[in-house]
Order: C-alpha cells, then sequence, then structure tokens
C-alpha cells in the first residue's frame, strides 16, 4: 500500500509538524485548516508563527483553505484536530471521499458527545468501508520540527495499512513502530493528558519528585485498569503510547497539560491559564470524559477522580491531595 500524495487536516503545531516531517520524506503534501487567516499567513511566510514561531516549512508543502481542494489527489488524510473537532470535520468530509477512503489521525482525545474513542466516531460517520489507522507516542511537535530522535507507534486493525504509515513517517530521526492494539493506544494518548494535570499539580505544590514518580507510576495503573476493562492490551501501555507519552507529557514544561496544572497547583484559575497557554488543553475536556467512562465501567480511577474534581468541583488542591493519602492502605496492584 502506497501513497502518492498526503493531506494533512488542521495547522496546529503538531499537524505543522507531520507534514512537514513527510514532506522532508519526499513526498506532496496539502495542509489545511479551517482558519483562512491562519493558512493565507503561512503560504505568505512559510512559517507556523502563533505555534512553532521561526522553524521554516518545507517546500513541498502546499497549503488550502478549501477541504475539497486539500484532499484532491491525495492517497492519505491524516486529522490533526482537536478531538472535540474531530466528528464534525469527519462529517465534512465525507461527501468528498472516495471508496474505501484511508484515514489517519495524530488526535489524542475522546470524542465529547459520547466518550467514545476516535476510531468509534469514524466508523460511525463515515461507515465501515474505510481504512482507519491513530498515531500516538511521546512526540512534542517542536523537536520533530527540529529533527530531534523521537519515536511513535501507528496502529489499526490492518497489519498492512499500520506498515504503510510507518514507512511514511520513518526516516533517520524519527522511528515508527506498528501496533494492532487500536483501542490502548488510543486511550493511552487520552489519558496521558490527564496524568499530566495531575503531576503539574504536585510540582506546583511544591512536592518535589518523589510525589511526581509515585502519581505516574500509579497513573499508569489506572490507565491499564481501564485500558484492560475497555478490550486493549496491557503491553501496549508499557510501550510509546502508554508510559512514554505519559513520562513526556508529566515531566516536560512543553506539555500544555502539565503546565496547565502547574499554575492549579500554585493557586491560579483554570480560566487565565488557559488564556495564558493559548491553545488547546485536551486534558480539560479529557478529564470529564475518562472520569465518566470509569464511574459506567467500575474502573477505579483515583488521581483522575480528583483531577476531575479540580476542574470541574472547584475542589482545592490540597484536598484533592489529602483525598489521595488519606485512601485506605492496600497491596500494589496493576
Amino acid at each position: 500500500m502506497d501513497f502518492a500524495g498526503v493531506s494533512v487536516l488542521g495547522a496546529g503545531s503538531w499537524g505543522t509538524a507531520l507534514a512537514h516531517l513527510i514532506a522532508g520524506n519526499g513526498f506532496d503534501v496539502s495542509l489545511w485548516d479551517i482558519d483562512p487567516e491562519r493558512i493565507w499567513a503561512l503560504r505568505k511566510t512559510r512559517t507556523n508563527e502563533r505555534y512553532l514561531p521561526g522553524l521554516l516549512l518545507s517546500p513541498r508543502i502546499q497549503f488550502a483553505d478549501d477541504l475539497r481542494q486539500a484532499i484532491s489527489g491525495k492517497d492519505l488524510i491524516l486529522l490533526a484536530v482537536p478531538s472535540h473537532a474531530f466528528a464534525a470535520c469527519l462529517r465534512n468530509l465525507r461527501p468528498f471521499l472516495p471508496p474505501w477512503p484511508k484515514i489517519a489521525w495524530g488526535t489524542k482525545g475522546l470524542d465529547p458527545d459520547g466518550g467514545c474513542l476516535l476510531h468509534e466516531v469514524a466508523l460511525e460517520v463515515l461507515g465501515p468501508n474505510c481504512h482507519l489507522a491513530a498515531l500516538s507516542g511521546p512526540t512534542f511537535a517542536r523537536e520533530v520540527m527540529l529533527g530531534l530522535p523521537s519515536a511513535i507507534t501507528v496502529a489499526s486493525h490492518e497489519a498492512e495499512f499500520a506498515t504503510a504509515i510507518a514507512e511514511l513517517l520513518h526516516n533517520e530521526f524519527f522511528r515508527a513502530y506498528t501496533s494492532s492494539d487500536l483501542v490502548g493506544v488510543q486511550l493511552g494518548g487520552a489519558v496521558k493528558n490527564v496524568l499530566a494535570i495531575a503531576a503539574g499539580v504536585s510540582d506546583g505544590m511544591g512536592f518535589g519528585a518523589n510525589a511526581r514518580a509515585a502519581l505516574i507510576t500509579r497513573g499508569l495503573a489506572e490507565m491499564i485498569r481501564l485500558g484492560e476493562a475497555l478490550g486493549a492490551r496491557r503491553e501496549t501501555f508499557m510501550g510509546l503510547a502508554g508510559v512514554g507519552d505519559l513520562i513526556l507529557t508529566a515531566t516536560d514544561d512543553q506539555s500544555r497539560n502539565r503546565r496547565l496544572g502547574l499554575g492549579l497547583g500554585k493557586g491560579r484559575t483554570v480560566v487565565e491559564l488557559k488564556a495564558e497557554i493559548g491553545q488547546e488543553i485536551e486534558g480539560i475536556l479529557t478529564a470529564r470524559l475518562v472520569w465518566q467512562l470509569a464511574a459506567k465501567l467500575g474502573v477505579e480511577m483515583p488521581i483522575v477522580e480528583q483531577v476531575y474534581a479540580l476542574l470541574y468541583e472547584e475542589a482545592a488542591p490540597q484536598e484533592a491531595v489529602r483525598k489521595l493519602l488519606l485512601r485506605e492502605r492496600k497491596p500494589e496492584a496493576f
């Protein structure tokens, strides 16, 4: 399975970096965004000054503000839109798609209406006659743009499709692995954002490295419990899309979710932090959706529960920490 060209939908930081990566590997790429002013600026400067300032984009990228034009002649459509816009983007695409379209996404999150995984949304919107794959792993867009060593997982129920996308992305600094665990790879990319908020809160309150390590480890246990309840494989969460992405997002200040947590731990509000960060913070919406999903499935996720309380019940960080520390003692288990 080969690709003559790729259309990347969403010119945020990750969509821009993916377009640049793929173009640098020798493929023709179109980059679309719903904001025509952003596309105009990209055409004029060939830099994404809002999200990736100072980094020049590959000359093989063409910029489009018309969706039909963006996907015309392209074999693979790669979505990099926020999770809350994912379903709408697919619905807008549907009239222009060929039979058996090839759809992939680097979006990390759940559908806001039903808490579904994004491949379930794609099947509902597009029907069963499509090839689907999800990209996830520990990758900051700016580092990918700079050509720093990075690795990612491409998950699909079709091994040939996953392999073709991995080959499209793979080069001397960007390593792409494949997986058949579409559920686990997507869930890891969603839940880690919530856990990164928790790690940020802990560091914002000055609790130190011991507390951060404990939160990451016990957060991983929560991720695994939820994943297994949904049919994911445990070993997926020990890989790039699980613990790898969790470590990255929970420990580095390039993470918007971690920065939100840092601010909350210092007593600042969600409203002011969202305005300051100025980009989508997926963990805010995902915290509510994961909390609801865990409650529905009867999965114990105490860290997620306290992040939800911070974001949606106006709980104080000190109270959230107290509730975590005062939980009943028990053997450590995953």
